[in-house]
């Protein structure tokens, strides 16, 4: 990817110049061209997005977080008390992850100062709240919405390529400005990465039945596919030479961050939560295994 900062046309992060009230000469990137301060973001038609002393409220982004809990709640009521607690508890930090990756200064930090309190926001959206919810649910919570069309995209083979085509496609700079620009963009990718991690948990933490073939070893090896997939792309942040995200390169600097260094921090942290929760579900998978080899076992041992 070229760097911004060329004249119109020589590069794809070409901005164009703003007014000279609002323009921001960033402190560690002399130019000798007009300095160009992108705009981070626009609200979407129909949005009422309100920031208060970096705290944020958005309802396009909690509306669907308070429609899961009253469903959740609507299914443990009628459930009664068939539904451990710990599952309840499990579900709710998932939600309260939302909230916090919503709510808090990380939203308003991530839109306009820093791509690291970005990353840690979707990591928040994408992996952690997604992996907590799925953990909270089974298939009696789930039964109204057991549709077939449904059920097939948490099939491993659609799952996991999902995911990933998922994750990849967002970090390309086009489609990252993009959401950087715009609310209702930027509502649709944190939509998509939260499904896409929810429908990933699911094929491999199974809380409904999956195929017959997928069985735990076939699950460490996608989880092994997990690994690799976030990996690589946090490696480009980590090792990269350049910034890949112009409003970055132009924000107010932070804690005295370049935009590589911020961006080499976000990779960081990709790179340490993923390898994290991975060793931590292989471990709980591989436990799991080796439960499942010795009832094989006792079995073919036990007398006819």
């Amino acid at each position: 990817m070229r760097r911004s900062g060329g004249p119109a046309g020589s590069s794809v992060f070409w901005f164009p110049p703003q007014p000279a009230s609002s323009s921001v000469a960033p402190a560690t990137h002399p130019t000798t061209h007009p300095v160009r301060t992108p705009r981070f973001r626009s609200p979407g038609p129909g949005t009422a997005k309100l920031t208060v002393v970096g705290w944020t409220v958005d309802p396009l982004q909690l509306a669907p977080v308070a429609a899961a809990a009253a469903f959740y709640a609507f299914r443990v009521r009628s459930l009664g008390r068939r539904v451990p607690r710990r599952r309840t508890a499990s579900f709710l930090l998932g939600l309260a992850l939302l909230v916090v990756a919503f709510v808090t200064p990380l939203d308003s930090i991530g839109e306009t100062r820093l791509f690291s309190a970005h990353m840690a926001q979707h990591l928040l959206i994408g992996d952690l709240a997604p992996l907590f919810v799925v953990l909270g649910l089974d298939a009696r919570i789930l039964r109204p919405l057991l549709v077939p069309r449904l059920r097939v995209l948490a099939s491993p083979l659609v799952a996991l390529p999902l995911w990933a085509l998922d994750l990849w496609l967002w970090h390309l700079p086009v489609l990252y400005d993009a959401a950087l620009r715009d609310d209702a963009v930027h509502a649709l990718e944190h939509a998509l990465f939260f499904t896409c991690g929810a429908l990933l948990w699911t094929a491999l933490l199974q809380p409904l039945p999956g195929p017959r073939w997928f069985g735990t070893g076939w699950r460490l090896a996608a989880l092994g596919f997990v690994w690799v997939a976030g990996g690589v792309l946090s490696n480009v942040f980590l090792w990269s030479n350049h910034p890949y995200y112009p409003p970055y390169v132009h924000a107010p600097r932070t804690w005295g961050l370049s935009a590589l260094a911020d961006q080499r921090v976000g990779g960081g942290l990709m790179l340490l939560e993923m390898s994290v929760v991975v060793a931590a579900v292989f471990v709980w998978l591989g436990l799991r295994w080796l439960r499942e080899a010795e009832r094989r076992q006792r079995l073919v041992e036990s007398p006819m």
